[in-house]
C-alpha cells in the first residue's frame, strides 16, 4: 500500500517574518496544491507543527522569538524525522550552509531565490 500523500493533501508550514515573503510563498505553495499555514516567529511555528503536522516547513533562518536553525534542531531532536525542513536564508556562506545542514534542514536556500526552483525543491522533497 502506498502512503506518499497526493499533492492535495500534503500540508506546507510557511515560517517568515517578512510579510511579503510569507504571503508570497504563502500563494505559491496554494496555487500548486498544497494545504498551507503561515507562522510569523520560531515559537508558532513549532506550535503550528504540532497542530498541522506539515510534510513540509520552509522555514526561514532569522525568525524572532527563536530563530530557524533553533526551531531545526527542535524538531529533529523531538523525532520528526520525516518532516522535511527547507531553510531559507539570506545567509550564502559556506559555513552557514553547513551549519543548516547540520541542525538537519534536508535543503538550504539562500534568498533571493527562483519561485520555480524552489517549487521544483519543494516537489521533489515531497515525492
Amino acid at each position: 500500500m502506498n502512503t506518499t500523500p497526493t499533492t492535495e493533501s500534503r500540508r506546507i508550514l510557511v515560517a517568515d517574518d517578512e510579510p511579503t515573503i510569507a504571503l508570497s510563498l504563502e500563494f505559491l505553495m496554494r496555487r500548486s496544491g498544497f494545504e498551507t499555514r503561515v507562522a510569523r516567529d520560531g515559537d508558532e511555528a513549532l506550535a503550528t507543527v504540532g497542530s498541522f503536522r506539515p510534510h513540509l516547513v520552509l522555514l526561514d533562518v532569522m525568525l524572532p522569538r527563536r530563530n530557524g536553525l533553533e526551531v531545526c534542531r527542535t524538531l529533529r531532536s523531538t523525532g520528526s524525522i520525516d518532516l522535511k525542513i527547507v531553510l531559507l536564508t539570506a545567509k550564502g556562506g559556506q559555513v552557514d550552509q553547513e551549519r543548516g545542514l547540520s541542525m538537519g534542514a534536508d535543503l538550504y536556500v539562500v534568498k533571493p531565490f527562483s519561485t520555480q526552483d524552489l517549487m521544483g525543491q519543494v516537489k521533489r522533497l515531497l515525492s
